[in-house]
């Protein structure tokens, strides 16, 4: 989706019906409405249409006002073989972009049948500087490049092609990031990969953090409501006044919410330690583009600790508007269930009294948890799809060929 934005000044994605997907394609992991979540969320998104046809047509796209249909360079067939954009092929509408490498809903389910964990990355940063990976030197360094490359990309801001999201790294060894609030690790610094956006005159920095395995619906629902309990104090105390509105305007040329969301990100080593299995199911690197993109959050930290100490959360490098030591006005969660804990890891942040609890919400039992519990139970219905999607694999790319 970001390399389609690019290509123009607005992005309408259209989202397939379940039921399309299953005559065509197989079985769905996600339904109708968390794809529809999720598309919305896209900060390279400018409108989701549900009920997309399979086959796309010409009036289709038309009546949408769409110039152009882009696709990734693979070919997608309907059940009878013929290539779902032959029409707007022939009409010279159509455009094709690299597919992403990396992240495939193939390789993830392959995952969680297989319960493998050589996706793990112990070091992401090492990794990103070619020190960690492949043996051969040169594939190594290939690889960072290839990484970096991408990670820049999905920090670019709505119009893809500038930069939008802070990217932070948090060093600290990995017993300090998977230590408990009672031990309270002193250790640590921040450092800035990638320059961002600051926050602007007035924004209240806020704090959330977690896995976001399998990026689903029941995180991005956590991140509006984040974003929409920030709103809803911030019209109470006036911020959207209309001489408020005309400062900030005049200020810095255009106007702006009052949250300033930034996003820590938990290692593979620390989730694992928590939550055993082969959890996370995405490694960091790509669950930490998964964050990224998403149109909720402003600031990304790569290696966050799992319950956020006193002296973290005084380090982060933001200019501080509070007074409880720390530049965070407040830190967010949402209840874990599903992963029950002995202790508090954010007593810290109760004890600053800048804690606070997300309220639940429609899709506050999707997580990575639930998801891979659908894997199993259609374990079946998946594999056949998985086998499907070989052979129409093979048909495309005769289809390709004669091309």
């Amino acid at each position: 989706m970001l390399q389609a934005r690019q290509l123009g000044s607005e992005l309408y994605v259209g989202i397939h019906s379940d039921e399309d997907i299953l005559e065509h394609k197989g079985p769905t992991v996600m339904n109708l409405k968390e794809r529809i979540s999720a598309a919305d969320a896209c900060r390279w998104v400018t409108k989701s249409i549900p009920h997309a046809p399979y086959v796309t047509s010409l009036p289709w796209i038309t009546h949408y006002g769409c110039q152009y249909v882009v696709h990734g360079d693979d070919i997608t067939s309907d059940s009878d073989g013929q290539d779902c954009y032959r029409y707007v092929k022939t009409a010279g509408r159509f455009k094709v972009v690299k597919r992403t490498p990396g992240i495939s809903t193939t390789d993830l389910v392959g995952r969680m049948l297989l319960c493998t964990k050589t996706h793990f990355i112990r070091s992401l940063k090492g990794m990103l500087e070619g020190k960690e990976g492949p043996n051969d030197e040169i594939e190594r360094k290939g690889l960072a490049e290839a990484m970096n490359g991408r990670l820049r990309a999905y920090a670019s801001d709505e119009s893809g092609l500038r930069p939008g999201v802070d990217v932070l790294f948090w060093h600290a060894d990995h017993q300090e990031k998977g230590a408990s609030a009672a031990e309270d690790a002193a250790g640590g610094t921040f450092s800035r990969y990638f320059k961002g956006k600051d926050p602007k005159p007035g924004q209240r920095i806020v704090y959330v953090d977690g896995g976001f395995d399998l990026f689903s619906s029941g995180h991005i629902e956590f991140l509006r409501s984040v974003v929409r309990v920030e709103e809803e104090k911030a019209r109470k105390d006036g911020w959207y006044e209309d001489g408020a509105r005309r400062a900030r305007v005049k200020e810095c040329g255009c106007d702006y919410g009052r949250a300033f969301v930034v996003a820590g990100v938990h290692d593979d080593e620390v989730i694992n330690r928590w939550k055993g299995l082969n959890y996370p199911i995405m490694n960091v690197y790509e669950r930490g583009l998964c964050v990224l993109q998403c149109k909720y959050i402003h600031s990304l930290i790569l290696g966050a600790p799992f319950s956020p100490s006193i002296h973290f959360l005084s380090s982060l490098p933001y200019q501080s508007s509070t007074e409880n030591k720390t530049p965070i006005s407040r830190i967010y969660h949402g209840p874990t269930s599903f992963m029950p804990l002995s202790y508090d890891p954010y007593a810290s942040a109760r004890a600053l009294g800048i804690f606070e609890e997300i309220a639940r919400h429609d899709f506050q039992e999707v997580n990575a948890a639930q998801i891979v519990e659908r894997i199993e139970k259609g374990r079946e219905r998946f594999e056949e799809r998985q086998r499907v999607k070989g052979v129409k694999g093979g048909i495309e790319e005769g289809i390709r060929g004669q091309g």
